[in-house]
This record gives C-alpha cells, structure tokens and sequence, in this order.
C-alpha cells in the first residue's frame, strides 16, 4: 500500500464509496442512514472487525479484503435465518494507501454488496498509523420471532454442518509459506483451491431460509469447528460429540490429509471456515438436508447433542482425540 493520499476525507467518500450506497443511505452525505422493515419482519444485526496481519494479510489484493470484510458478517446473518438489508462500514486507513488501491477495494466491495443484496448505508473513514483495519456492522431481517439462536439445541438433536471443513486453514498455510510437505502431493488447482478459500469466504446466505425453518440452533464455524461447537453447547449447558471421520472435506483437502494424517486437528480447529453448524431434531434432519441440497449447499451430519451438564467428545475410528486447542483465539 505504497504511496500518499490526494483525497480529503469527503473526496474519498464521495469519489470511491458513496457509489455503493443504497436506498437509506443518503449518498453517504448523511450522518445517519434510515432502513426500513415490513410489517411482521425483526432486524438481527451483526458486527465483525479484520485487522491487517490477524485476519488478512497486508499486501493481499484490496478487492480480496473487501470481500472478505463484509462476507463474514453476512455468514453470521445467514447463521441466524436472517437476509441482509445492508451495512454500515469503518474504514481505518494506514498511511501509504493509493487511488487504484482503493477503487480496487471498493469494486471488490461493490460487487459483493449487489451480488448478495446487502448495499452500504453509511459509516465512517478514519486515519490510523496503522495496521488496517475494517469493521462492518451488517443488518438483516427474519419474519418476527424466527431468529435462530446459538444457545437453543436440545438432548437428542443432530449436529449437522454446510460445505466443507478445514479448507481456510490449509489454504491459510499455503498462502504464507508455512505449508508442510504435504502441500507437494496437491495439484496447482488443488492448491488454489484452498488459498481462494482462506481469501474469500462463502457466506451461505442460500441456506437462511432453510436454517430458519428447520434448525434449533446454529452458529457460522468462524473460529474452528471443534471450538465453536463447544461454545454452542456451553451456550446451551449440554454435552455432545462429533466424529472426526464424518466432517465433510473438500477434493483438497482430502488429498491434505491423505498425504499428512496429523494435519486432521488443524482441519477440525482451524478457523475461517464460515460455514453454518447447527442443531436439527432427528425427526427434522431428512427434510433439512433435503431442503439445503435444493438451495444447491450439501448438509452433513457429523455428531449428536448430549445431556445436560457434559462436555464435548471428539471421535475418530481410533477411539477418543483430544487437541491442544479448540479454535482460534484473538486473547
């Protein structure tokens, strides 16, 4: 991000950000924005911050940290049944950024906004030495009373988690270099593949309809899946166990593990995953994973909560695994 900035504060809004605004936003020449809801509908608001050197890297492509910004608060709307309506943004610029750093950032922050209809209505652009950091507070709307919560899986209940585990880690690695040699035995697609998911996330905002409609609780796996289970469980004070051999894994990451069998904790604790861990009543699951495989994500069942008052049991066709860590932690 070499280089200076020609753009006063209301250049830069007006030249690179107030285009993206949508209605209520007031062409970002507003203090406030204004979103409306139809009669019946709650708002479910979220608020994630990415920070240079901790969520992404500092010389990854600006349209990349965009994306990546605003798709992991609409994988916590979409967590919670919700469909976006749109987000306020706070853009906190190092020194050294350019004009083409920026337009770069806000085309790959536009095209999103429209692709998954959730427009910028407002926010704020601040100066900092440094690092990067951005912070989006996304809205979303569910028909009232419909919001699905973190804390409300029941005795009994299926595990079930979206699309594939692990792939933001391994991709993680490759990206900075600190792969093993396990990376020799992917291909070059293989390997792009995994990068392309630690840069950009995929929001399962298809699924919202059929979370809403069918999960007890649920949760977007941003942190690592064994750790964010357990956080559900401690939200609903149950116990519960996954099988490691059940996670569902990507070509990929298959071909990963394959060539590297300890690389398994990283896949079932590494963070960055963003897909959708949820809870299901047995008698629900069928018509979920049916419902979900229509909107075009696959469901799969990878465990079972337990009676209150137990921890989490992790299994794998050896027995018992314990990790040294869940997840990841910013503390």
């Amino acid at each position: 991000m070499a280089g200076g900035s020609p753009f006063s504060e209301d250049e830069l809004i007006g030249r690179f950000l107030a285009p993206l605004a949508g209605e209520g936003g007031f062409g970002l020449k507003d203090d406030t924005a204004l979103l409306s809801l139809p009669e019946g509908e709650e708002l479910v608001l979220t608020v994630d911050a990415v920070v240079a050197g901790v969520h992404f890297l500092p010389d990854d492509p600006p349209g990349s940290i965009a994306r990546k910004a605003l798709r992991v608060n609409l994988s916590d709307l979409a967590a919670k049944g919700a469909a976006p309506r749109g987000f306020l943004l706070v853009l906190a610029l190092p020194p050294g950024w350019t004009e083409g750093w920026m337009a770069d950032f806000a085309a790959g922050l536009g095209e999103d906004a429209a692709a998954y209809g959730c427009p910028l209505l407002g926010g704020d652009t601040v100066r900092t030495p440094g690092p990067l950091t951005l912070s989006i507070t996304a809205f979303g709307a569910v028909p009232q009373g419909t919001m699905v919560p973190r804390t409300g899986a029941h005795e009994g209940d299926a595990v079930l988690v979206s699309g594939t585990i692990g792939d933001a880690a391994l991709g993680l690695a490759l990206h900075t270099g600190k792969a093993g040699a396990w990376a020799a035995a992917l291909t070059e697609e293989e390997r792009a593949c995994l990068v392309d998911r630690y840069l950009h996330p995929r929001p399962r905002t298809n699924l919202a309809a059929a979370v809403r409609a069918n999960a007890w609780a649920a949760m977007d796996v941003s942190d690592g899946l064994v750790g964010d289970f357990a956080k559900m469980l401690r939200a609903a004070r149950l116990g519960g166990e996954i099988d490691l051999a059940l996670l569902p894994l990507s070509t990929a990451a298959r071909s990963a593990l394959d060539a590297d069998e300890t690389l398994v904790e990283a896949i079932a604790t590494g963070g960055d995953d963003y897909e959708i861990l949820c809870t299901v009543p047995e008698s629900g699951v069928a018509g979920f994973v049916e419902a979900a495989r229509s909107a075009g994500t696959p469901l799969t069942r990878i465990g079972t909560v337990g009676a209150p008052g137990g921890g989490l049991t992790i299994r794998d066709g050896a027995g018992e695994r314990q990790f040294a860590r869940g997840s990841y932690g910013h503390f």
